[in-house]
């Protein structure tokens, strides 16, 4: 399965970004956040989409019992807010920086719209965002919803593999070079992290995987 948070092959900022085009040009800026620093809350107006620069940021809410919930974790080249377009009015999650320097280039819903009206192949780009985007949220919340931990774990593991991973011609392995923390894993997959450090290592000891801070080795199954 093709990577849903992040469209195959384009990088909708070098498509999209208001700097690129004459008539946007002119008073458009980019946005630098810190970690931890808001782009917006929940109930905020929603009058813009947005697209990362650089950095990551974190898709969330809080539930009733104020615990927060992690919806995606999205870097370089990825679009959020999108639901704008379709006329959402106030926002239903939060989104934050986990970086640092963090740049994002904010687009205003109208400027978004003259874009799509424009250019006919950009818009079904956008709308294939949107519906792989909710498609992916609701297998989420399948998995969550009807999967032990171990295999929320592994079916995510497989999205990292489609996503990040390439093969190693020595070996046949699958090796994935990842953005992610095991903060943010464990977040994704409704987990704790000390749970998830349980798990990759029972998974390391079934010669399942190798892992690192940033990499991940899936070794090749033999028959």
């Amino acid at each position: 399965m093709k990577s849903l948070w992040f469209f195959d092959d384009v990088n909708l900022f070098k498509v999209l970004c208001p700097h690129k085009f004459k008539a946007y040009k002119k008073g458009h800026d980019f946005d630098a956040y810190k970690k931890k620093d808001y782009i917006y809350f929940e109930e905020d107006s929603a009058n813009k989409v947005y697209l990362i620069e650089k950095g990551k940021v974190k898709i969330g809410y809080y539930s009733e019992d104020g615990n927060e919930v992690i919806k995606a974790i999205l870097t370089r080249g990825e679009i959020f807010g999108e639901t704008a377009i379709l006329g959402e009015e106030k926002r239903e999650e939060f989104a934050q920086s986990v970086d640092n320097n963090t740049s994002i280039c904010p687009v205003g819903v109208n400027t978004m719209h003259n874009l799509m009206r424009d250019n006919q192949t950009f818009s079904l780009k956008i709308y294939k965002v949107i519906g792989f985007r909710l498609k992916k949220l609701e297998r989420r919340l399948q998995l969550l919803l009807f999967k032990d931990a171990k295999t929320r774990l592994i079916e995510f593991l497989d999205e990292l593999c489609s996503d990040y991973g390439y093969d190693c011609e020595k070996t046949g392995d699958k090796i994935i070079h990842h953005p992610y923390t095991q903060k943010d894993i464990a977040s994704l997959i409704g987990t704790s992290r000390p749970t998830l450090n349980i798990l990759l290592n029972e998974l390391k000891e079934e010669n399942i995987i190798q892992f690192t801070r940033k990499e991940i080795r899936i070794h090749h199954k033999t028959a």
